[in-house]
């Protein structure tokens, strides 16, 4: 009977362990099937990444979408007027450097006083209206008008020259008084019409240099 007990126990641990085997079989083919699962949708999903027409990765491994044109930003445009405005300001200055270049202009040499002086003494002059420029430059009144290089000793330079020698004697109270009225600008610069060269001259006429 013992024996008999005891192969019943044997036979009932052997079925046990048995059982216990196929468990652990079981498990582990379990795990390698999931583990098989996780590799194939991984490497789907990897070939998804790579095969998709237009997709890019980002460095996180996510698929990045291209940019639409909605999300683009767009050019700003430049303000009316502001290119225009540049330019026209550009203009002007070399307009001014010109005009003080060619004496056509005010220049930083012009003479306010003198100007002022020529257009209320003398409103209705013929000769005052041929004025582009008076300068006082180291003493010396320079008349600047738009006659021609031709116009020299010609009444309206003379005037002009008397003109400016009043100016000097009676408004400044210079009693050295030169004064040299000047033609338009050409190749020869501003070539003098007619001229005052100190107290002992007064005719206005040129005599230095003497006319063509």
């Amino acid at each position: 009977m013992r024996q008999r007990v005891k192969s019943g126990k044997s036979l009932a641990r052997s079925r046990r362990g048995g059982h216990r085997r196929r468990k652990v079989r079981r498990a582990r083919v379990l795990e390698l099937s999931a583990g098989l699962t996780a590799v194939v949708v991984a490497g789907l999903a990897v070939g998804a990444v790579f095969v998709r027409p237009g997709g890019g990765a980002s460095a996180s491994g996510v698929p990045s979408r291209a940019p639409s044109a909605e999300g683009a930003p767009s050019a700003t445009p430049a303000p009316a007027g502001k290119g225009s405005g540049v330019e026209a300001a550009s203009s002007g200055a070399k307009k001014a450097r010109g005009a003080a270049k060619t004496a056509s202009g005010p220049s930083k040499h012009t003479d306010a006083e003198a100007v002022s002086y020529f257009k209320k003494r003398w409103v209705d002059d013929k000769a005052v209206k041929r004025i582009t420029d008076i300068r006082t430059v180291g003493k010396y009144l320079r008349i600047y008008t738009d006659l021609p290089e031709s116009a020299h000793n010609s009444k309206a330079a003379i005037d002009l020259c008397k003109r400016g020698l009043e100016y000097l004697v009676q408004e400044v109270g210079d009693q050295h008084p030169v004064v040299f009225v000047q033609a338009e600008y050409g190749q020869n610069g501003n070539p003098v019409l007619a001229n005052i060269l100190g107290p002992g001259d007064n005719s206005c006429r040129l005599t230095h240099p003497a006319p063509d």
